[in-house]
C-alpha cells in the first residue's frame, strides 16, 4: 500500500518505520533537522528490546511533494493539524483513506455521531473551521494509539512499549477499508482490533490523558509518582469522574473503573507523560485536545467539571508563559 505519514515524530515515525519495513511504499512529511536526517540516513527505529532497524522511506517537506496516497496517517499533534489541512488535497486520490492518531478527542468527534449533536463542530479543536472545511471526514477512520515512543535524536525513533492500534469507522459500521487497515497494521507487527464504537475507546485513553498529562506538566512528576501521592491520585480520580459524567451523557460506556485506570497508569512506572516532555522541551502543549475539548462538551451537556477547569486554567497559563518566553521548564538537581 502507498502510505503517507504526516508528521514523523514519535508515533508517526514508529508507524512509518514499521510499515516501510513490512514492504509498503511509505512517504513521510516533516521538517527541519528531523527531515534532513531521514533524507540522509533513512528512518531509524530502536525497538524496546534494543534491536535496531533502518527503514527506507521517502522524506519530503510538503504535501505537494508527497502526492496522492492510498492511506494518509495524520500523526501531527492536534494543534498543528491546521498547518497541513489546506495542503491535504494534494494527498488525496479517489479512494484515499485518512487515519487520525492524535491524543485526546478528535475534531471530527460528532461527524456521523447521530443524536442531537450530530455534525457539530468542536470550536476548541477547530476554531476557524479549517479542518472541517479542508479534510473530508467521510474519508476518516478513527484510531487509538497505545504505544509509547520518543524521538531521541533527528531521524531516530525509540519505541518504549506497547503495540496496540484499535480502529473503527465513525458510524460503527463494518467496512472493507477498515479490514484493510487492520490487516495492514497486523502485517507490520502491530496489534489491532476493529471496533464498532471507536469513541468509547478514544474516551478510555483520553480519560487518563486529561488527568495525568496536565498534572505531570504542572508538577514534573512521573505516572507512578502521581498515582502514589495521595493528593494527586485523588485529583486525578476527581477529574476522571467529571469526564466520565460528561462522556456518559453523550452515550459513552466505560469498560474499566476509575481505580483500575489509575492502577494501570501506576503500573507503567516512572514514565514522563507526553505533555511533561513537551514542557521540558519548550514545545506548545496539547491543551485543547486533552482538556479544553472536554470542558466544551461538558457545557454542551450541562455537566460542570470544576477540577478539570482549574487544572486547565493552570496548564493554559503555563503554555502561554512558555511560548512568550520561548523556553521550557525542567527540574534540575541542585549542585
Amino acid at each position: 500500500m502507498k502510505v503517507c505519514v504526516v508528521g514523523a515524530g514519535a508515533i508517526g515515525g514508529l508507524m512509518a518505520a514499521k510499515l516501510a519495513l513490512a514492504g509498503n511504499d511509505v512517504t513521510v512529511i516533516d521538517q527541519g533537522a528531523h527531515l534532513a536526517a531521514i533524507k540522509k540516513d533513512g528512518l531509524k527505529l530502536i525497538w524496546e528490546d534494543g534491536s535496531e532497524h533502518v527503514a527506507e522511506v521517502k522524506a519530503v517537506g510538503s504535501a505537494a511533494e508527497a502526492g496522492p496516497a492510498d492511506l494518509v496517517i495524520l500523526a501531527l499533534k492536534a494543534h498543528f493539524l491546521d498547518q497541513i489541512a489546506k495542503e491535504s488535497d494534494a494527498l488525496m486520490g479517489p479512494d484515499t483513506i485518512i487515519m487520525t492518531v492524535q491524543n485526546g478527542l478528535p475534531w471530527w468527534y460528532f461527524h456521523k455521531h447521530g443524536g442531537p449533536h450530530d455534525g457539530k463542530r468542536l470550536v476548541s479543536l477547530d476554531p476557524t473551521g479549517i479542518l472541517t472545511k479542508h479534510i473530508d471526514a467521510n474519508r476518516i477512520i478513527g484510531c487509538v494509539v497505545y504505544p509509547a515512543a520518543a524521538v531521541t535524536e533527528p531521524g531516530v525513533i525509540h519505541h518504549v512499549e506497547g503495540d496496540r492500534f484499535p480502529l473503527g469507522e465513525l458510524d460503527g459500521s463494518e467496512s472493507g477499508r477498515a479490514q484493510k487497515l487492520h490487516d495492514l497494521l497486523v502485517d507490520a507487527g502491530f496489534r489491532s482490533r476493529i471496533l464498532d464504537d471507536i469513541r468509547s475507546e478514544i474516551w478510555l485513553k483520553a480519560w487518563g490523558n486529561l488527568s495525568f498529562n496536565p498534572i505531570s506538566a504542572l508538577t514534573h512528576a512521573t505516572l507512578v509518582d502521581i498515582c502514589q501521592f495521595a493528593e494527586t491520585r485523588e485529583l486525578a480520580a476527581d477529574m476522571m469522574q467529571e469526564a466520565q459524567d460528561i462522556a456518559e451523557a453523550l452515550g459513552i460506556t466505560f469498560r474499566h473503573t476509575i481505580e483500575k485506570r489509575i492502577s494501570g497508569a501506576e503500573s507503567v512506572g516512572a514514565h514522563k507523560t507526553s505533555m511533561l516532555q513537551d514542557v521540558e522541551a519548550g514545545r506548545s502543549l496539547e491543551t485543547e485536545a486533552l482538556i479544553g475539548s472536554i470542558l466544551e462538551m461538558g457545557e454542551m451537556v450541562g455537566k460542570p467539571a470544576p477540577s478539570i477547569k482549574a487544572v486547565y486554567a493552570c496548564v493554559k497559563l503555563l503554555n502561554k508563559v512558555m511560548l512568550l518566553e520561548g523556553a521550557g521548564v525542567k527540574v534540575d538537581k541542585v549542585a
